[in-house]
């Protein structure tokens, strides 16, 4: 039995989906019984449990053959991350607990940097969980893909896709997704000993510019990417509601600056299937049929 949290979301329903095509067994973990009415329907079984109650999430982790952790993500956590501190410590007394058998554990490119920024929250629960004497997978993704989804409106009726992300011919480490599902995944079904890291990107690197080329193809239209200046950052996302946007601002420049990146630079990672024009394209039929 392979537990899932998080399975309403895209990467944990990804995971999922991949074990059920595979034939095993899956306890999805839901934050009410509603939500989790579509997996029963598949043959699933269901716990509800959430990240504010250690007692209950253990009890929907025994007996797992495998569990799927993730993190929900934070993007405007308080200064001192304390929202987050405590939602890390409820998923180490829960493993703690309930000591499933092993774990993957999603978490992120820049998991190891030391300067401050967003991805902290990682790196604090990659601290959180070391001692766990646990077989535990700590399955480090790139930059989503399809955190492009932000940019579909602006692709469709400016031909404009702005970016934060700069220069706009430097190579960012992405993955899809899906990719990240699939290789979770995987993972879960292999066996080790300990704990290790796996690095996870796209088999190419993405630039702004391919991006935009991306949306050019999938609208039939131009579109051009355009650099949104460091000194409008702050204004730009306190006005879509944030209270601290400087963990944010400070990961962003961790790209740009270079010091977020895997070690290797992904010469020893597996590779994604999933090319930045087929999530690009992906991304703009599904919004062509929410607009139908």
């Amino acid at each position: 039995m392979f537990v899932i949290t998080a399975i309403t979301g895209k990467v944990g329903g990804g995971v999922a989906n991949t074990l059920l095509a595979a034939g095993c067994d899956v306890r999805a973990v839901v934050r009410d019984a509603a939500k989790g009415a579509p997996w029963k329907a598949r043959g699933c079984e269901v716990a509800v449990a959430d990240l504010t109650d250690a007692g209950r999430l253990a009890r929907a982790l025994e007996g797992a053959e495998g569990a799927f952790i993730l993190l929900p993500p934070v993007f405007d956590p308080r200064p001192d991350f304390r929202d987050v501190r405590a939602a890390i410590a409820i998923i180490r007394e829960a493993m703690g607990q309930a000591r499933p058998a092993k774990a993957v554990v999603l978490s992120t490119i820049g998991a190891d940097a030391a300067q401050p920024n967003l991805l902290n929250a990682l790196r604090y629960l990659e601290q959180a969980l070391a001692d766990v004497d646990l077989p535990i997978t700590f399955l480090r993704a790139a930059w989503f893909m399809e955190n492009a989804e932000w940019d579909v409106a602006s692709a469709r009726e400016q031909g404009v896709v702005t970016s934060y992300l700069q220069p706009l011919d430097r190579p960012v480490p992405m993955v899809s997704i899906h990719d990240v599902g699939r290789i979770a995944a995987d993972l879960l079904r292999e066996t080790w000993t300990g704990q290790r890291i796996v690095e996870l990107e796209a088999a190419e690197r993405t630039t702004p510019n391919a991006i935009a080329a991306a949306f050019a193809k999938a609208l039939g239209k131009p579109v051009r990417a355009q650099i949104a200046p460091r000194g409008e950052w702050e204004q730009a996302f306190r006005a879509q509601g944030m209270k601290n946007p400087t963990p944010r601002m400070q990961m962003i420049d961790g790209f740009n600056e270079g010091w977020i990146d895997f070690k290797t630079r992904g010469a020893n990672s597996p590779k994604g299937r999933v090319t930045i024009d087929e999530a690009i394209a992906a991304l703009v039929a599904t919004e062509e049929k929410r607009r139908v």
